[in-house]
């Protein structure tokens, strides 16, 4: 392999390692907010996905989309997050057959204080970039989310390793 090659190997190694990094601190975060409003990192994740559709709320089944949760799953989660007053059913204005889940903003806008130091010092961090790099990591940051819900698609249609999921249950227990 040449000098370039191999440069450019450590380079991809290293770079795999650090999104990798990020995407646990990410969850970690997820977690640590969490537990601070009485709620799981799953339900919170999913919560964030309804704050971003914005006034145009989501389906119950736009969340199966975004999520790959099964529409009973994503039933208990509406039912969950309704329950301690974060979102609430509509029905659709275009539509009333269908039901729109919609933030509630009182409940939701205490959870971004927890947000707030991070935006900031995210701001800043990207203030250091030119427009180039910041569309060259918007395009990263895009393609990468899109691999990853392919992937978590991918990985629900393998049978589990039975031997690990049945040593997880015994420890979780």
């Amino acid at each position: 392999m040449s000098s370039v090659g191999t440069k450019k190997a450590g380079l991809l190694q290293a770079l795999n390692r650090e999104v990798r990094r990020m995407s646990a601190q990410g969850v970690l975060l997820s977690a640590a907010v969490a537990e601070r409003v009485g709620l799981s990192s799953s339900d919170l994740e999913c919560l964030d996905f309804i704050v971003m559709a914005g006034p145009e709320a989501m389906t119950p089944g736009q969340l199966v989309v975004a999520t790959g949760l099964t529409s009973g799953a994503v039933t208990g989660l509406i039912d969950r997050l309704e329950r301690s007053g974060f979102v609430r059913r509509e029905a659709d204005p275009v539509d009333r057959r269908k039901v729109r889940v919609v933030a509630v903003e009182a409940r939701v806008r205490p959870i971004f204080a927890y947000y707030e130091r991070l935006a900031q010092r995210t701001q800043a961090l990207w203030a250091q970039f030119t427009e180039e790099q910041l569309r060259m990591v918007l395009d990263f940051t895009r393609r990468s989310i899109e691999l990853s819900a392919e992937e978590a698609t991918h990985i629900r249609t393998l049978p589990p390793l039975k031997h690990v999921a049945k040593s997880a249950r015994k420890a979780n227990s």
